[in-house]
């Protein structure tokens, strides 16, 4: 079997990150549209959004055991079944029970597929496609948010336009789940590839033996984690700090609620704040190609240390400029008794979802936009879409890169789940309480907390995340294998004054002591 096949799989998981992407966009449109259907509060919004989270925290927790045991392909098989009945369920919901079950679901299978698909293509591909292969999940992610706000802004006007957009979804799994049939088998996980000895270079050749991986198999357990042996507890540092940071800068909130964002600061009506969230998404789209274009070339650590730093300055200076946005300015949770019952006198559920936050006329019994925020609503479109940039440069493919890179192939899908469980776990937290949070601080004292995290982030990448460019896997496991050293006192002080120099572009992780 030769090294063409890397394709398929590729291929697949790429379709993986497709699902995923739509399934966390959908949602932005939809919600306004449940929400005045239904007569959403503020819990029930964020219990509708976060069923999907708390769902992939239950995978986390059995999603190791499963990839480890039963082989990647089986997993995205289970996804895909999953993700069908949770499509299914979501379109047909005629109640709040209903759409939390369906969200449920569907968290639980994208949890379980992007580990398996991560862990499938790099451990599949040579070392020097490896960072483009795997960053293509993440392109996967972003074309399926932006189709999902495409398709959020083309029924935003429909009636009952949320079950089209939940529904949709089934036809992406089903050309997955057709597809993952003809990958090719496998041996606890590890697919067996034999080299053309031809073209012995450009094959995969890190992965050691399936009877090695058997035998590992039954001597390693998640517990490994923690020890020092082998350098693990530090490798497993680095990976929870990756996922911490990228949710606790609020990622997740810019994309499950960025229609209710705009229309805070300013953008008139459902179908204009979806425009600018589909905005985003092409942003989003055209950043996470250029990271893949770079991973392989500029390295991990410069894309990371750079994307987070414009992500600091974005979010800061989103705080400062929304202090006058209505999500500031009034009570939005609070005083939702009141809009409840004003909901109750109209007709049509469409002219319902958002009225709160709605910017004009008076007469109508909505309320006006602050003047202020008309000179300001495009300076945050744009640190918006700078932020969702430099994340999708950043964090949101080299987290999965590196973390499908730093672990060993006997504890991979554990280690990739124990950091998967915190990555969805602050991902619930974040998105949980995002509009109580406001409620109690506004959102530019959101954003102005979410920027000084990004600044943390910053400085824990720099001092702490070793470069895996180019490197094999076993290379990189050797390596990590040894102590880890901090850069020199003397480097750290003089790096204020001059430029850093080509060697200084990756940690070494030889002869000092362990974390």
């Amino acid at each position: 079997m030769g090294c063409p096949i890397v394709v398929l799989p590729t291929a697949v998981s790429t379709l993986g990150g497709l699902v995923f992407g739509y399934e966390l966009g959908i949602i932005s449109g939809a919600l306004m549209q449940l929400k005045a259907q239904f007569h959403l509060t503020c819990v029930q919004q964020e219990t509708v959004v976060s069923a999907l989270l708390i769902g992939a925290v239950f995978a986390s927790l059995v999603g190791g055991w499963l990839i480890d045991r039963h082989g990647r392909r089986t997993s995205i098989l289970v996804s895909n079944l999953l993700l069908l009945c949770g499509s299914l369920i979501l379109s047909s919901s005629n109640s709040f029970l209903m759409l939390v079950v369906g969200r449920l679901s569907v968290g639980f299978a994208i949890c379980i597929s992007s580990m398996s698909c991560c862990i499938f293509v790099s451990e599949m591909v040579p070392s020097h496609r490896r960072g483009l292969m795997v960053t293509l999940y993440e392109a996967g992610v972003t074309v399926g948010i932006l189709v999902a706000y495409a398709v959020n802004y083309v029924l935003a006007g429909v009636l009952e336009g949320w079950r089209y957009m939940f529904g949709l979804a089934v036809a992406p799994c089903l050309a997955q789940l057709v597809s993952v049939w003809v990958l090719p088998s496998q041996n606890q996980g590890l697919v067996q590839l034999v080299p053309d000895s031809q073209n012995m270079s450009d094959c995969p050749e890190e992965e050691p033996s399936s009877n090695q991986v058997l035998k590992d198999h039954k001597r390693f357990t998640i517990f490994h984690l923690f020890q020092r042996k082998d350098n693990l507890r530090s490798r497993t540092l680095i990976g929870l700090g990756l996922v911490l940071f990228q949710q606790f800068t609020g990622q997740p909130n810019v994309l499950f609620y960025a229609s209710t964002i705009f229309q805070s600061m300013g953008f008139k009506n459902n179908a204009s704040a979806i425009l600018a969230s589909l905005g985003l998404g092409i942003v989003k789209v055209v950043a996470t190609f250029v990271a893949m274009l770079c991973a392989d070339k500029a390295g991990r650590r410069p894309l990371l240390i750079g994307g987070c730093s414009v992500m600091a300055l974005g979010l800061i200076l989103i705080g400062f400029l929304s202090r006058n946005s209505l999500l500031d300015a009034t009570r939005h949770c609070s005083s939702e008794p009141c809009f409840n019952n004003t909901m109750q006198v109209h007709k049509n559920p469409m002219e319902l979802d958002l009225m709160k936050i709605s910017n004009h006329t008076t007469d109508a019994g909505l309320l006006d936009m602050p003047p202020a925020m008309g000179s300001y609503n495009w300076l945050i479109l744009i640190c918006m879409m700078s932020v969702v940039a430099a994340f999708s440069v950043s964090f949101g493919p080299m987290t999965w890169l590196i973390l499908s890179e730093i672990f060993p192939a006997e504890l991979r899908g554990r280690a990739f789940a124990f950091t998967n469980f915190f990555n969805w776990v602050a991902n619930l937290i974040v998105s949980f309480s995002f509009l109580s949070v406001i409620d109690a601080i506004g959102l530019s004292g959101t954003f102005f907390i979410y920027g000084v995290i990004a600044v943390a982030a910053v400085a824990f990448i720099y001092f702490l995340l070793p470069e895996t460019k180019g490197k094999s896997l076993q290379d990189i496991d050797q390596e990590l294998r040894q102590k880890r050293q901090f850069p020199h006192k003397e480097e750290f002080c003089s790096v204020f004054q001059r430029r850093r120099s080509p060697d200084y572009q990756r940690l070494s992780w030889t002869n000092t002591s362990s974390i």
